[in-house]
């Protein structure tokens, strides 16, 4: 006898079509994530009711009373968010806010005394019995507006002393301040809905990759070795003479050796490190969504995280559409001027090189004379308070410049760059890479109009992108003479180029994909290496590198190491941008600081000579001395 084919999940009820009966689905047989891989839509499969009262004292949270609830005794238990006049209080817990009326009675004299006498945010025990307010005294801003809870009996459970700032969203605080307090910082309700939406967006993604796809959550190793190339790590000293771990920038190895160990799909919400300065969008400790697969080309990783992102959006936020757009490394350079274009808005940057060799502009011809030389512009839409070219109504052009063009020269940059009355020209003339100048001025300009009033990019809006067909390898800085990884030394040449690796390395494009959002890189990934000698070879040959470092990862690409590649998210960055935080601090419950401090706890922080000893290792004190009288 056949087995039973296999329980597919549960979806709501289909919607009644107008005609009556059941409107045909958007695809037959189609599970919701199978659904959000081909860029269709799904309803959300209907979540249980989550019981935030079980195992604990209460009866309801102060967010869930409604009229429903009138006549019933309640427990509740929170802070004391504001008092007045011993009449009533708010209480506050994570879900919201109910009022409390304090009995005015001799007989609960001691109840309204300890209400009363309470400071600010400390923490009580309230039962009573649930009523409507009274008419006209509903507040509609609240969910809990048309109740109140009138007390029988209370108890203050922990008393707060002075506040350093008030835990209101509305009162203005220093980053600093807040980062000191943070544990008083979290009760705001803008922190409690982002850490909670974090919480439900991860596991929605866990959801998705694991239950739906197969993927291995797999824990890997937070102590290893140093690795060639990338951002600077952290060092732990070990017990070993001379020796230290390295905290690892990501699990990128590890994954790696995981796919060689034939585990085939592997996740991991995964703590990283690069001890580099603090940016908004940048902390030495971050989170990311780490994923690697074995046999899948970049397009399979592609439609997977275009899936995994439709999945885990949040509704409040508005659907995403898939599969998302794509340009190459080029284009996004030629068009942006910047490889993480902000794509809400055009003001797209036109090659005007060969309108600019018939001008008798100095610095112009100059600039055309460079191998790559070239000479660029944007259009600014009503960017007349930004000075440089300016349209006029009759079509002729306000600017410096205008001495060097004739009538029609004018008329031809008009059309060239589709000018309107009070748009502004920006020129930028030099060698192909000093023209990315002008991607920033983009977004600088876009920030200024939009102060002054004129709304370019909708902040309702996520625009992703995916920007492939970078650079294998780059010039070094210090020394544009070498080479170093573009994306990491682990990555894939492209199939097409694959020849020009051995003879012209610079012009070789990788395998490497970003993933973009509103301007942001959100998540970066490549197709692997997987075959030993190509490693070595551009470890050693290419990038100069000691491959003996990575001894380990080059032996077991030689035990049958399957094609394999992925990706990681950065979790901090994307949760911030659809939250829209502006800083990843905010999406974080205990971040560092600029510095890379941690204020609440002081740390890093000075330990003794005695404790260094087992590490043998010694600190220069009068430096370390001086350096603390500094701070």
């Amino acid at each position: 006898m056949a087995a039973p084919p296999p329980a597919r999940r549960r979806l709501n009820p289909l919607p009644v079509s107008p005609r009556g009966g059941a409107a045909p689905p958007p695809a037959p047989c189609l599970s919701r994530a199978e659904a959000a891989g081909r860029g269709l839509s799904l309803p959300l499969p209907p979540r249980s009711v989550r019981d935030f009262s079980s195992f604990v004292a209460r009866t309801n949270t102060c967010g869930e009373l409604r009229s429903a609830h009138v006549g019933q005794k309640v427990t509740l238990y929170g802070w004391i968010q504001y008092q007045r006049q011993g009449l009533f209080l708010v209480l506050r817990d994570f879900q919201g806010l109910t009022q409390i009326i304090i009995p005015q009675d001799e007989a609960c004299s001691h109840v309204k005394k300890l209400l009363s006498n309470a400071p600010v945010e400390s923490v009580v025990r309230v039962t009573g019995i649930v009523s409507l307010r009274p008419p006209g005294q509903e507040n509609p801003k609240m969910p809990t507006g048309d109740i109140e809870v009138k007390v029988e009996t209370a108890e203050i459970l922990n008393s707060c002393r002075k506040l350093p700032f008030e835990i209101k969203d509305f009162i203005k605080k220093s980053e600093a301040l807040r980062m000191q307090y943070r544990y008083l910082d979290l009760r705001s309700s803008q922190l409690q809905y982002n850490l909670r939406l974090r919480s439900q967006i991860v596991m929605r993604m866990r959801e998705y990759l694991c239950n739906l796809h197969g993927f291995v959550d797999v824990e890997t190793p937070t102590l290893f070795k140093r690795t060639p190339g990338g951002a600077k790590e952290f060092l732990v000293p070990s017990r070993e003479a001379g020796k230290f771990y390295s905290l690892p920038q990501s699990p990128q190895q590890f994954k790696q050796l995981l796919m060689v160990g034939g585990l085939d799909r592997y996740f991991q919400v995964a703590r990283c490190y690069r001890d580099e300065g603090s940016r908004p969008d940048r902390q030495p400790e971050f989170t990311q969504i780490d994923i690697e697969m074995s046999f899948v080309d970049q397009g399979g990783i592609q439609r997977l995280i275009e899936g995994l992102l439709q999945y885990s959006w949040p509704e409040e936020r508005g659907p995403i559409t898939t599969p998302f757009p794509s340009v190459t490394y080029e284009e996004a350079l030629a068009d942006y001027g910047t490889d993480k274009p902000d794509t809400r808005f055009d003001m797209k940057i036109v090659d005007i090189s060969d309108f600019s060799r018939s001008l008798g502009i100095r610095f112009v011809q100059n600039a055309l004379s460079y191998p790559h030389g070239t000479v660029k512009a944007i259009c600014i839409p009503q960017g007349m308070e930004i000075v440089d070219i300016i349209c006029r109504p009759d079509g002729s052009l306000k600017s410096l410049l205008t001495k060097f063009l004739g009538q029609e020269q004018q008329s031809e940059l008009v059309q060239a760059l589709k000018m309107q009355v009070d748009d502004v020209v920006l020129l930028a003339a030099g060698e192909h890479k000093q023209c990315s100048a002008l991607g920033s001025l983009r977004v600088e300009s876009a920030d200024l109009l939009e102060a002054a009033g004129l709304v370019l990019r909708d902040p309702t809006a996520f625009h992703f992108l995916w920007v492939v067909d970078f650079p294998l390898f780059l010039p070094k800085e210090e020394n544009p003479t070498e080479l170093e990884s573009a994306h990491h030394p682990f990555t894939a040449p492209h199939p097409s180029d694959m020849t020009l690796l051995y003879s012209d390395p610079t012009k070789v494009r990788s395998q490497h994909y970003d993933l973009v959002l509103n301007g942001n890189e959100v998540g970066g990934g490549s197709i692997r290496i997987h075959n030993a000698e190509l490693q070595r070879f551009v470890l050693e040959k290419v990038l100069k590198e000691d491959s003996e470092v990575l001894s380990h990862l080059l032996d077991a690409l030689e035990f049958g190491a399957p094609p394999h590649g992925g990706i990681a998210l950065g979790l901090d960055r994307l949760i911030s941008l659809i939250i829209g935080a502006p800083s990843i601090r905010d999406v974080i419950a205990f971040p560092k600081s600029f510095r890379g401090r941690d204020l609440m706890g002081s740390a890093p922080d000075y330990v003794t000579p005695e404790e260094l000893e087992s590490y043998h290792i010694q600190v220069s004190w009068p430096v370390a001395e001086a350096e603390a009288k500094k701070n």
